[in-house]
């Protein structure tokens, strides 16, 4: 593992009291090919882990959310002397971006937060371009689940919202397959799939949950489903007859929230976005609301991981800044949680309350996705959504 220059600069000088306080485990070469201890980083005091993290003097993330640059700004206020170089980007490029740069042996990120939990898996951990890291102070508070593959400080959420300016009354639908009616045409804007991980991890939870669709097919219509020729399950029935009835694409969130969120509109559209995206209704003068008791589901819950890369250039503070990601210990997470305790969002931890005004999780009525099962059916779904464009 490379060292950053501004720590050989004084790594003799810390390395006496360091390896005799601080236990070290692994090596990490040095400019004239000798080897550095390196730290044991599970078992590092935080007091020392900042000590390291000063030292190194920065931070780079790469991070699916303009809500990093808050946490840029509260960070470096926390801990004077570390520079964080911030690089907001979608999941999508973001995992490109750290495969290929990890392919070449170029510098990268030293954290990267991301989403697209399904590549996550299958690339990012399984190539190695990504190490796990749990602050051990949190360990009794986060559950299993969201210890692995990587730490999860939240879950995020693609789901089926609306104008409740025009709808004061509620969702303008309760079942799926009601966006297929012809009152529905050209009215439900997404983000194409194929451009977009988070959307193909919903198309594909569709096709996952192909029992469920075709039992809320049979609520809606009061008959059996039967599936078009080439088509293989009731998910993807239901994407074809979306896309049939002329379902809006477009090329990001941005675009889908102020289509489906501007007011004044006496029939805007419905579209699958981020719940969480209703905290900017006042500054952009939205009416975004989630569409929840929608039949078999609304969407999907999935998980915001943070790793640290396996060529990171600055280990420690990239330690560090997952640790003040995870948030304090108070009940709302404190600065380091800030911009992610909102409506819409989902703490991790236990001892992290649900943000006020929000949904329950458990009332949500969203899907929470398998990784792994998801990452199994991707590319068939994808090349599906090819096929019916």
């Amino acid at each position: 593992m490379p060292v950053a220059r501004s720590r050989l600069r004084s790594l003799p000088a810390l390395l006496v009291p360091l390896a005799l306080g601080l236990g070290f485990s692994g090596c990490a070469s040095l400019a004239d090919g000798t080897d550095s201890p390196q730290p044991d980083w599970d078992t590092l005091s935080h007091d020392e882990l900042v000590e390291l993290a000063r030292e190194e003097g920065q931070v780079s993330v790469y991070a699916f959310t303009s809500r990093i640059a808050a946490i840029e700004e509260s960070f470096e206020a926390e801990y004077a002397g570390i520079d964080v170089i911030a690089t907001d980007i979608s999941s999508t490029e973001l995992i490109a971006r750290l495969s290929s740069e990890h392919a070449a042996g170029s510098a990268t990120a030293d954290v990267a937060y991301v989403s697209d939990a399904p590549v996550v898996v299958t690339d990012l951990l399984a190539e190695g371009v990504l190490v796990p890291y749990l602050p051990a102070r949190v360990a009794d508070v986060l559950p299993a689940e969201h210890q692995t593959p990587l730490v999860a400080n939240r879950l995020s959420t693609k789901v089926l919202m609306y104008n409740e300016e025009a709808h004061p009354d509620g969702p303008p639908v309760s079942n799926l397959w009601e966006l297929t009616d012809p009152e529905w045409a050209g009215k439900v804007v997404l983000v194409d799939p194929n451009l977009r991980g988070d959307y193909l991890d919903l198309a594909t939870e569709l096709s996952l949950r192909a029992d469920e669709m075709a039992a809320a097919y049979t609520d809606h219509f009061g008959e059996e489903l039967v599936l078009d020729q080439g088509v293989a399950d009731a998910g993807l029935q239901f994407l074809a007859d979306l896309y049939g009835n002329d379902a809006v694409l477009v090329d990001d969130t941005d675009t889908v929230n102020a289509a489906v969120g501007a007011t004044g509109q006496d029939s805007p559209p419905v579209g699958f976005t981020s719940y969480s995206d209703r905290r900017d209704n006042e500054d952009e003068g939205w009416a975004l609301q989630v569409a929840d008791g929608v039949e078999p589901a609304n969407g999907i819950v999935f998980p915001a991981y943070l790793g640290v890369t396996a060529g990171a250039q600055n280990p420690a503070a990239a330690r560090l800044l997952i640790d003040y990601m995870m948030g304090d210990d108070s009940e709302t997470g404190g600065a380091g949680f800030a911009p992610f305790y909102v409506a819409g969002d989902y703490p991790t931890r236990t001892d992290v309350v649900t943000p006020e005004g929000a949904l329950a999780l458990d009332e949500l009525g969203a899907w929470q996705i398998d990784p792994e099962a998801s990452a199994e059916r991707r590319k068939d779904v994808a090349d599906f959504l090819l096929s019916i464009q």
